[in-house]
């Protein structure tokens, strides 16, 4: 069977929000071993709406629809379903008891508009809510062709996906086997020349090897398809060996790993911490780290030196190191780095100083050109890198950062 996504909403199409529920549903089909071949996104508009759920109809066998489940105007896509089947609406009584008891509860006046919620095509199932006013439906208005549809609330989804709709989906016996996936994370290395060193795994069918390129990051992402969870998963523990094999110490990490978390875990099992000193990433770094929960047990803290007076000041990088070599330049990497180890007395410190543009680049220092220290128990080092300046500003701040916590990683391997 083949299963499509269609997302609803004017908001998606205007780019006002990231489709993340998309994304989400993808994953949960491919778990449920329920291969999906399109997605779409429509927005506000009954005809449209109708001409996307026909055409659904003729081409897979289950339509998972998002958005257009509330109360106010714009909400139409039960309305549209039922119009695109020629089939009446009916009223659900214990439905709009619910959602007026749900309301009172909260404190909130109820809407006469809310009632529409409790309306669904006739001989549609409730697909219910258990966190929202916005119930759902499974609905099979011709034979071979089910229609499930959730509210765009992503937490609202997800309940109703994971109480109803994935047990509903087994029970029905539309899965094709079980999918299981798992994605590699690398650094250091270009996509198409790991793609080259991956060549004869990216044409296998089963499991299946599929690059990704991020900022500065490459992923492969691993499926693989059998009748059981744990047979897909024995067929990828070969693979994700062979692969590791291959590429060594480019792999940094697995599924959720980041750089960060990675680094945090390499010093927090050699009891060391860590401080980073910065200038054009303007605290990309110390944000990183501090996004990974329990980081507090082993980053200390950092320092936004952007001008040369904080980085005297503060750091205590000497006048005459920025007068010879200037704020971009390996020996006050060096000494900023230096300099956040001394002030918080961390094991491990890492320092960026660099043009990360569009303006203020020369010939001898240009735009994304960036200095990166490493000082540690037993060294202390920098090295200039080029990111170049075609990206922009944003881009040479990801990749600095990234390259600072490579290097960390490395070092500490």
């Amino acid at each position: 069977m083949t299963a499509e996504i269609l997302c609803i909403g004017t908001e998606l199409l205007l780019g006002n929000i990231t489709n993340g529920n998309a994304r989400w549903i993808a994953e949960q089909l491919a778990a449920l071993g329920v291969p999906h071949h399109r997605q779409a996104v429509v927005g506000d508009n009954r005809e449209r709406l109708i001409a996307e759920v026909r055409a659904a109809s003729e081409r897979c066998r289950l339509l998972i629809t998002t958005g257009g489940l509330g109360p106010t105007p714009d909400d139409l896509t039960t309305e549209s379903i039922a119009a695109a089947f020629a089939t009446p609406l009916v009223e659900h009584p214990q439905v709009w008891a619910d959602i007026q008891a749900r309301l009172a509860a909260r404190g909130r006046p109820c809407a006469a508009s809310n009632r529409r919620q409790a309306y669904l095509p006739e001989g549609a199932e409730l697909l219910p809510n258990p966190t929202g006013t916005a119930p759902g439906m499974i609905w099979s208005p011709r034979p071979g062709f089910t229609i499930l549809t959730f509210p765009g609330v992503p937490s609202e989804m997800r309940a109703m996906w994971q109480a109803t709709a994935a047990p509903w989906l087994n029970d029905a016996g539309l899965a094709d086997g079980v999918f299981a996936s798992r994605m590699l994370h690398f650094w250091g290395v270009a996509e198409s020349n790991l793609a080259e060193q991956m060549a004869d795994l990216l044409e296998a069918a089963n499991p299946t090897v599929a690059p990704y390129a991020g900022s500065g990051e490459v992923k492969l992402r691993l499926t693989a398809r059998a009748a059981s969870a744990d047979l897909a998963e024995a067929l990828l523990e070969p693979l994700e060996a062979e692969i590791r094999a291959r590429t060594g110490e480019l792999c940094f990490g697995l599924d959720d790993d980041s750089l960060a978390s990675v680094v945090l875990e390499l010093l927090r099992q050699r009891g060391q911490t860590l401080a980073v000193a910065e200038s054009c990433t303007g605290g990309g770094l110390g944000a990183a780290l501090a996004a990974v929960p329990g980081a507090s047990d082993v980053f200390l803290g950092g320092v936004i030196a952007y001008a040369n007076a904080v980085k005297q000041g503060v750091l205590g990088v000497p006048s005459e190191l920025l007068e010879a070599h200037g704020a971009v330049s390996d020996p006050v990497a060096q000494a900023m780095a230096q300099g956040a180890r001394r002030a918080t007395g961390a094991d491990w410190a890492l320092a960026i100083t660099g043009v990360a543009g569009p303006g203020g680049g020369t010939d001898q220092k240009p735009v994304g050109l960036v200095h990166i220290a490493l000082a540690g128990p037993d060294r202390c080092v920098s090295e200039g890198v080029r990111f170049g300046s075609s990206r922009g500003r944003s881009w040479i701040q990801t990749l600095s950062a990234g390259e600072a916590l490579n290097r960390l990683r490395l070092a500490l391997l």
